[in-house]
Parts: C-alpha cells; sequence; structure tokens
C-alpha cells in the first residue's frame, strides 16, 4: 500500500458503483464503456475526477478490407475488416470516445482496449454455440491497434491523428484491387485541417476535418452508413484505377504532410528491416526484423502470402517468427513463415559472445534478402550502473 498515491477501479457497471458507494471509496473512478454516460455522472457528482478505464474494443486484421463494409459479423476467412467500424455489441469505434472526451475535456482521457492484440479471445471467432470447428483456427485477438508481431493496423494512425499534434495523414485501404473497379471507400486520418485526395494526378476534392457528423450510434446496432464517421475521418468513393492513390494534409492552407498508397506488381523480392543493427552480445537481447514482400519497384505486395525461410548464422540465432496473422496454426518457434499482407516478422536473439549476425531470407520465385546485425560487449559505467555498448 502506498498512501501517497491516489487510487482508482475501473467499474464495468457505472450505475451500480455509483449507487452502492463502491465508486466513492476511489480517488479517481474510471469507467469502463461508458462515455455516453459521463456527463450525467459529472452532474451528479462535479468533484470527481474520471476517465475512461477501459475503452472501444474495435476490432480488425491489419491488411483486411472486405466489401461490402460489414457490421460485426463473422467471415469465412477468419479475419476482420481494417476500415475501424467494427466492435462487438458492448463496444463501440474509437470516434464514439474521442467525441465524448472532445465533449466534456475534464475526463481525463482513456485507456484503450487494446494496444496491442494478444494470444487468446478471438472474438468474435469464440466457438460460441457450439461452433468451435467454425472458428478454427482464430487463436488470438483482433482488439489491438498493432496487431501481434507489432505492426501497425490502420487504427494505430486513427489514434494518432487525435492523440498528437505532430503533422500526418494516412491512407487506406490499400490499391490493388483488380476485379473490384466499382467505387471503393478511401478513408484518410490525419490531424490536419483539411486533406486533398489525388488519383494518378488528379484531383479528387479536398474534405476538412471536423465537418458536422450524423450523431454516432453506440451498441450492437452501430450503423454502417459512412456518414456517422465523417468527424474524425475524410471519406471518398473512389472507382479503382491502377496508379497511385495520394493524400496530401494542409493546415492554414500550408502542405504539412502527404501518404500514398500505389498499386503493387506480382511479388518479385524480399526487403529484411531491422530494427535495430547493434544489440547486446548477452544470450538476451533482440533485433526485430521485418520481411517485406515487394514488387520490381518496391512496392509492398499488399496480399502477398508468400512462406519465407530463415537463415542465421554468426553470433546470433533465431528466437521467433510471427506475421500478425490471429487465425493460423503455424508456430512460433520455426525457421519459416508465410506472409500476411505482405509482411512478416523475424526475432533474432544474440549469443554470449561478439560478433556479426548474418541473416538470409527467402522464398521460392523472390529475390532473396540478406542483413547484417553486429552484436557488441556490454560495458557497464561504474558511476550509473548503467550498461553501454562499447
Amino acid at each position: 500500500e502506498d498512501p501517497t498515491r491516489p487510487t482508482t477501479s475501473g467499474f464495468n457497471d457505472w450505475d451500480y458503483a455509483i449507487k452502492n458507494h463502491m465508486a466513492d471509496q476511489v480517488d479517481v473512478p474510471g469507467f469502463n464503456y461508458k462515455p455516453m454516460y459521463y456527463e450525467q455522472i459529472m452532474k451528479d457528482h462535479p468533484k470527481w475526477v474520471i476517465f475512461g478505464s477501459e475503452t472501444a474494443s474495435c476490432v480488425s486484421s491489419r491488411g483486411v478490407y472486405q466489401f461490402p463494409i460489414q457490421k460485426y459479423e463473422k467471415d469465412p476467412s477468419r479475419q476482420l475488416s481494417s476500415y475501424d467500424i467494427i466492435a462487438p455489441p458492448w463496444a463501440y469505434c474509437p470516434d464514439v470516445e474521442f467525441k465524448y472526451q472532445d465533449q466534456f475535456p475534464s475526463v481525463l482521457g482513456e485507456f484503450v482496449w487494446t494496444g496491442f492484440d494478444y494470444i487468446g479471445e478471438p472474438t468474435p471467432y469464440f466457438g460460441w454455440e457450439g461452433n468451435n470447428d467454425q472458428d478454427w483456427p482464430a487463436r488470438s485477438s483482433y482488439f489491438g491497434m498493432v496487431d501481434l508481431a507489432g505492426f501497425p493496423k490502420d487504427r494505430y494512425y486513427l489514434y494518432q491523428s487525435v492523440w498528437t499534434s505532430k503533422p500526418m495523414v494516412h491512407l487506406l485501404p490499400h490499391w490493388n484491387w483488380e476485379g473490384h473497379e466499382g467505387q471503393n471507400t478511401v478513408m484518410a486520418y490525419t490531424n490536419a485541417n483539411e486533406v486533398e485526395l489525388f488519383l494518378n494526378g488528379k484531383s479528387l476534392g479536398k474534405k476538412k476535418r471536423f465537418s458536422d457528423p450524423v450523431d454516432i450510434p453506440v451498441g450492437p446496432n452501430v450503423s454502417h452508413d459512412l456518414n456517422f464517421y465523417t468527424k474524425y475521418r475524410l471519406l471518398w468513393q473512389v472507382p479503382f484505377q491502377p496508379g497511385t492513390l495520394k493524400a496530401v494534409a494542409y493546415s492554414s492552407g500550408k502542405e504539412v504532410a502527404e501518404d500514398e498508397v500505389h498499386t503493387a506488381g506480382p511479388p518479385a523480392k524480399l526487403v529484411l528491416v531491422p530494427d535495430r543493427n547493434v544489440i547486446h552480445a548477452d544470450g538476451e537481447d533482440l533485433s526485430f526484423v521485418t520481411v517485406r514482400v515487394q514488387d520490381k519497384d518496391g512496392n509492398l505486395c499488399p496480399m502477398a502470402d508468400n512462406t519465407v525461410h530463415f537463415d542465421v548464422t554468426g553470433a546470433g540465432e533465431i528466437k521467433a517468427v510471427d506475421n500478425g496473422n490471429a487465425a493460423t496454426t503455424e508456430p512460433f518457434f520455426a525457421d519459416h513463415r508465410a506472409a500476411f499482407n505482405g509482411l512478416a516478422l523475424l526475432i533474432v536473439r544474440s549469443e554470449n559472445r561478439a560478433g556479426n549476425i548474418h541473416i538470409t531470407a527467402s522464398s521460392d520465385g523472390l529475390t532473396a534478402s540478406k542483413a547484417e546485425i553486429r552484436a557488441e560487449p556490454i560495458r557497464e559505467n561504474p558511476a550509473t550502473n548503467v550498461a553501454h555498448l562499447k
């Protein structure tokens, strides 16, 4: 117990927590999935400081886009569309919490369920009503802003557009829609004032952020009329044409950020991108190596599922592999992994010796990729007892 710190609790049943005075027993009451009651709570308890202790529970799969844009239903693919409007009956899309947090700025903020995907609880593929075989092999959650391999989903950028001030814009979906040449819903997430969309250099018009939306619904009957989501997202309906879709963001009339998606050709090569090129030679330190499946021009192939084989030699070893797919039985401890929508992950661990770690990634029919990581001894500063690389 630390009596110097405020106490808190996350209450699911907000009304019972208030009626039985449980909420009075903590310094900062938290309420789970109840933004629509913030106004009433603060009116009845004006001295309270409150926050969203568990919010949203939106579900999605990285790089998956399903048409028509779906409501909360199971799909034979065991995936969920990344348009960020799917949520279980008790939950809601991120825009709902944004709306009430903006409306009531005295609310401290929110803790989103969840930052990362995690093993278990693969909602909605739970095997409810005895349908275990139907839902297999879904085995990890879809709740994260970031998938199980650490790759950001589109929703990561939706939160970034609301929570950060550094200019940014993010476009979705990818732009490989051969066979789906009709109207495609394009979204831009941005913290700028407005965005102009271009298709192959031709302007498709500007959209302003925070235009007046229809009231955002909450609960199991969340609407899929996209007009509900125009406060925190900019939307266009765009017929597919191969090429480049580009978003240019403006604030006060000045260009501040841009993003592009390109129609990719067939997979042609692998590219390895280590997050760290120097690690500790202590038998514990890790480098997380992203594997990208690209076309001959360097564009990510957004639906590639090529199996990638790894060879690691020198002063390191393969610790694990992943790809962010929540519906797979592939083992984490292996020397190969299928890409999931163009990406895979290799985790390399150092040995207890200094030296170079040589990594090769290969796949049938694709140009292989190599990378090198250096494992260096640790030296400790006696004055601070902090370890440093030599």
